[in-house]
């Protein structure tokens, strides 16, 4: 399977990607179980997009609820897992309770495996537009290039009939046309990562799981924070982040493969009921170092 090719960069360093958080955060999704809206970005590509709305970003809402008030909140909670690619075995080491998250904007790579897959099966190469709007979905997490490919690829059934390929058992598409509310865990993360990045038979062939690693190194520079926290060398990430209009609380994650020490791992963060935006990145990126330390350390 060929696709337009992509000229490799050096990812920024930690220090330069972290001057860029602030431009990252301008982005502010309010989303609910019913519709999610987008309230606007900073940035001249679209901001980072954790969900899609019932209809086109690009048409006007006829009624935007006001915004719900604070409500008091529970500590934050966050699971993260590892999985060394170097090492023998193939189950990841699980820090805190593995129970389900929203995804937000991660989903996004789950997405482009499926057109990926349904493309093998057809026989074919992605066509031109396939290939723009999965550039666009993955490196600057573009929601109307989401929703396209996700109602092309039959929304949650398309999307889980994959999964089941893939190896992946709890992932559950969102509702309707809201990707973003797929809910999914570390575990199951890690076992979509192996798919692309791991060795061995996949449903994925060479061809499409090296597209995928590709876009994932060429993440927008003040998108390129999360996992990578965890190294100071290689990292192909995504990540996700959605304001929920209930509570005003933040979902971030992140998942990934980082070179540490010349040890390649697979690092899957996922996160919900940060006060803020910035504080759920401080929270995913703790936690992402102090997983990856603990894995390398065993």
């Amino acid at each position: 399977m060929l696709f337009r090719p992509f000229s490799r960069r050096r990812p920024d360093t930690t220090d330069k990607r972290r001057g860029k958080r602030a431009v990252a955060c301008a982005g502010v999704l309010l989303a609910s179980a019913t519709t999610l809206i987008s309230i606007g970005a900073l940035h001249s590509a679209p901001a980072e997009a954790a969900v899609a709305s019932t209809t086109p970003a690009t048409t006007p809402t006829t009624h935007t609820p006001s915004p719900a008030p604070v409500q008091p909140h529970a500590k934050p909670r966050v699971t993260s897992a590892v999985l060394s690619l170097d090492g023998t075995g193939r189950e990841p080491t699980v820090h805190g309770d593995d129970t389900p998250y929203d995804t937000a904007s991660i989903v996004k790579v789950d997405i482009l495996a499926t057109v990926l897959l349904q493309a093998q099966d057809a026989g074919r190469t992605l066509t031109p537009q396939e290939v723009t709007r999965a550039e666009a979905m993955i490196r600057h997490s573009d929601n109307d290039s989401a929703t396209a490919l996700w109602q092309q690829i039959g929304q949650a059934p398309g999307l889980e009939a994959a999964n089941k390929r893939l190896g992946m058992a709890t992932t559950k598409g969102g509702p309707g046309l809201l990707w973003g509310l797929t809910q999914t865990t570390a575990r199951d993360q890690i076992r979509l990562l192996r798919a692309v990045f791991d060795t061995g038979s996949t449903a994925l062939n060479e061809d499409s799981r090296e597209y995928i690693r590709t876009l994932m190194t060429r993440i927008e520079d003040d998108q390129a924070w999360g996992v990578s926290a965890a190294t100071k060398s290689g990292w192909a990430l995504k990540n996700g982040w959605l304001q929920r209009t209930a509570t005003r609380l933040w979902d971030v994650n992140s998942i990934g493969q980082i070179t540490v020490d010349g040890h390649r791992y697979l690092v899957a963060v996922l996160s919900n009921g940060s006060p803020s935006m910035k504080e759920g990145i401080t929270l995913v990126e703790g936690e992402a170092r102090s997983a990856v330390h603990s894995s390398a350390t065993r």
